[in-house]
């Protein structure tokens, strides 16, 4: 079937460090640009997003940082893009949400003009998704082929959900089921656990989704600043992040569940504290310098104020008062001779 065209259609789809549009950057853009006769051209391009490519990312679009180490930054293809779409009315696939978005931020980022003024835009999913109704009601019929009575009542509405659940396992118990990875297996099995696997889609630590397990089962922020990045490493590089979340407008389970780990990060840093052996004190008197070391400049002797003096002073030099020095000769010993002396001295006439 031809699409019937009035100017170019560009399909186009993205891949990014993540999905959050004012911090994930482009990594790969495709565009296959489809024009009124039929034909089409194709390019795609490999970005240098500027930022390391967090490995849930990589994992899901099988790119990785050493894929486009030697790739040009946005800034420089930005107008190549641009110039390639042109007037084309744009589709893709939830591109209305996240494609058309996150290609708008990088424009405005690297300063190229791209405006989305009169240009139509298709969004695939939205067809999927009006088409086929996700409500309980089309689950109901589609997967029981019965109408539910009384709906919306709360009793009704939990038997069939029920009855969609095991008409679920019914129709795909055998069925083989492929994912983004191109790992194959049969995920629909009477079996709970394996339901719960297989229904978290995000693996998230908390029902808001704030914070998710990675492949290892680590703990990482889904949101902000720190997304990506393991949440016992947030609270290492900065604590008050902690702090600013637990008295932040965050969901209660939220909170509950950061303060688990909050708790269990404190009490392994704790441990790691008192199992480190102790410093060993050094021999001796601690407080006694070395007897080689040279005096401290607090240990130096006192100066002897009793110095000889300077002989430029000009001032007045009262012989009564000047220091004793050391070439004068010591005082005599006290003697006869000099008792008579003193006597004859100071007698009376």
């Amino acid at each position: 079937m031809k699409l019937n065209l009035k100017r170019p259609l560009a399909f186009f789809d993205i891949e990014a460090t993540g999905v959050n549009l004012g911090v994930d950057r482009i990594v790969e853009l495709s565009v296959i640009k489809l024009h009124p006769d039929g034909s089409e051209e194709v390019k795609t391009w490999r970005v240098n997003p500027g930022m390391p490519i967090p490995l849930e990312a990589s994992l899901i679009h099988g790119i990785y940082d050493t894929d486009i180490a030697a790739s040009p930054l946005f800034a420089a293809i930005g107008a190549e893009i641009a110039a390639f779409i042109d007037v084309s009315d744009l589709a893709g696939y939830n591109s209305n949400k996240f494609d058309i978005p996150m290609l708008m931020e990088e424009f405005m980022r690297a300063g190229i003009e791209f405006d989305l003024d009169q240009r139509h835009f298709v969004d695939v999913q939205n067809i999927f998704h009006q088409m086929e109704q996700r409500t309980l009601k089309a689950a109901y019929q589609f997967y029981c082929s019965k109408d539910i009575v009384n709906a919306h009542s709360a009793e009704a509405d939990t038997r069939a959900t029920m009855e969609v659940l095991l008409a679920q396992i019914a129709r795909y118990e055998a069925t083989e089921w492929e994912d983004k990875q191109g790992n194959k297996r049969i995920p629909i099995v009477n079996d709970i656990e394996a339901l719960h696997k297989f229904t978290n889609l995000h693996n998230t630590v908390d029902f808001a989704g704030r914070m998710v397990y990675n492949e290892n089962g680590e703990e990482l922020f889904n949101f902000g600043k720190h997304k990506g990045k393991k949440v016992e490493d947030v609270f290492a590089i900065e604590p008050s992040y902690y702090s600013w979340m637990m008295q932040g407008d965050f969901p209660l389970y939220t909170k509950r569940k950061l303060e688990a780990i909050y708790n269990r990060w404190n009490a392994k840093r704790q441990a790691e504290r008192q199992s480190r052996p102790p410093q060993p004190k050094p021999a001796g008197d601690a407080a006694a310098p070395k007897a080689d070391a040279p005096p401290s400049q607090n240990q130096q002797p006192k100066q002897n104020f009793q110095q000889r003096p300077n002989n430029n002073y000009k001032g007045n030099n009262h012989n009564n008062n000047r220091p004793f020095k050391r070439d004068d000769k010591p005082a005599a010993p006290v003697n006869d001779d000099m008792l008579q002396q003193l006597k004859d001295k100071f007698k009376k006439s």
